[in-house]
């Protein structure tokens, strides 16, 4: 059988290959989750509908409820969660085990963060969330001054540029990649439009080899900036399209944009819009928001707009919440994780061991990141022996 396990497949349901459906054992049976995330290939987010007329109402707020039962026994959820109290301390991670018993109940967060001057029947400003963790805070945009990785790529802006002008300009080297370019598969993204496209470099914290070495400056760049991404991947969107009004049902992730060729730069015509506050990217500038947020964006030029996107772990998650969080992403890369053979477990933690490891970079013919200089010794003895 195969089940789709709602917002905790976001990461997983914008990549380029068709994985978000989980196939479990017999020993499974199916739990109480949504078939929210279809497969897509990799967006900016997915939208919720193609249209507004479908736009389910996430000016409907809701509560949290007062009591939330564990996952029923010997299905998937309740394999996760145990595998999550086995490796963590229960208390540091209340959290993540009440917003995953929360994705079981098909639970659905809608808060209004709008103004109170502002008339919540007009506003966007409402989180829309699947995958809930409770206590994360919440702003449209956030200040990036004191945000080391992001000033970090803001000054190695022109080299990432170059890189990504010299290999998206060349056929040949493009032809050599995973999944270039790639749109949306199903109906639920139409909402993105067929305006927009996307490059991998990282799902759901696992590089794309193939990618980074199309790319070994950026993703060399990125390890060392030390950009706490879940994703990474380059974002292209075409002249005069839209991506419509839609939430990224995750809270527990926020999105930010390292803006590489914007037409009509400073011009206004390419523009984000979260919540109700709208702002423009600029070329060499990072932004960070919530796209747990509604939310919407523009191209009114007639050109070709590219950035480099990340989702990045929630600032107020601590350490041990990321973790957990990221085991249950493990888990759906690698469902032998949860499998009750020891040795078939102790092989698949291997396996996700070898996937997280950043790729051997080539760096032959001057493409690597800081590659091996040779010595001075050694240029002596090659100008010797002519």
């Amino acid at each position: 059988m195969k089940i789709h396990i709602a917002g905790f497949l976001l990461l997983n349901c914008i990549t380029g290959s068709s994985v978000s459906a989980f196939s479990t054992s017999s020993s499974y049976r199916t739990p109480r989750v949504r078939d929210t995330f279809p497969s897509t290939t990799r967006s900016e987010s997915t939208a919720i509908h193609s249209s507004t007329s479908t736009l389910p109402d996430f000016r409907d707020t809701t509560t949290l409820p007062k009591e939330i039962p564990a996952p029923q026994i010997r299905t998937f959820a309740h394999q996760v969660e145990q595998a999550l109290l086995a490796k963590f301390p229960e208390e540091e991670i209340q959290n993540v085990i009440t917003s995953w018993r929360l994705l079981d109940q098909d639970y659905q967060h809608r808060e209004y963060f709008g103004d109170t001057k502002a008339d919540p029947l007009i506003s966007n400003q409402y989180q829309f969330a699947h995958s809930y963790v409770p206590g994360l805070s919440v702003k449209p945009f956030w200040d990036i001054d004191n945000i080391s990785w992001a000033k970090k790529l803001q000054q190695n802006y022109k080299q990432i540029l170059k890189e990504f002008t010299s290999v998206i300009d060349n056929k040949e080297k493009l032809a050599a990649g995973n999944n270039v370019w790639a749109g949306a598969l199903t109906e639920e993204a139409g909402g993105y439009g067929k305006g927009w496209s996307t490059l991998v470099l990282k799902d759901r914290g696992i590089w794309d080899e193939t990618n980074c070495n199309l790319f070994p400056k950026t993703a060399k760049l990125i390890q060392k900036s030390g950009v706490p991404a879940t994703e990474v991947f380059f974002a292209s969107m075409k002249p005069h399209s839209e991506i419509k009004l839609h939430s990224d049902f995750t809270n527990f992730v926020l999105t930010s944009h390292l803006a590489l060729q914007i037409p009509q730069n400073g011009e206004n015509k390419c523009r984000l819009t979260i919540g109700d506050e709208v702002r423009q990217w600029k070329n060499g500038e990072v932004m960070v928001f919530d796209t747990s947020l509604m939310h919407d964006a523009i191209n009114e030029t007639d050109e070709t707009r590219y950035i480099l996107m990340f989702r990045i772990w929630h600032p107020d998650l601590t350490e041990v919440e990321r973790d957990a969080l990221q085991l249950i992403y493990d888990c759906l890369s690698v469902p032998e994780l949860l499998d009750e053979n020891e040795a078939v477990r102790l092989d698949a933690e291997q396996q996700m061991q070898v996937l997280k490891q950043f790729p051997l970079l080539k760096t032959g013919g001057g493409s690597g990141f800081g590659g091996a200089k040779k010595s001075t010794a050694s240029k002596k003895k090659k100008k010797g022996k002519k």
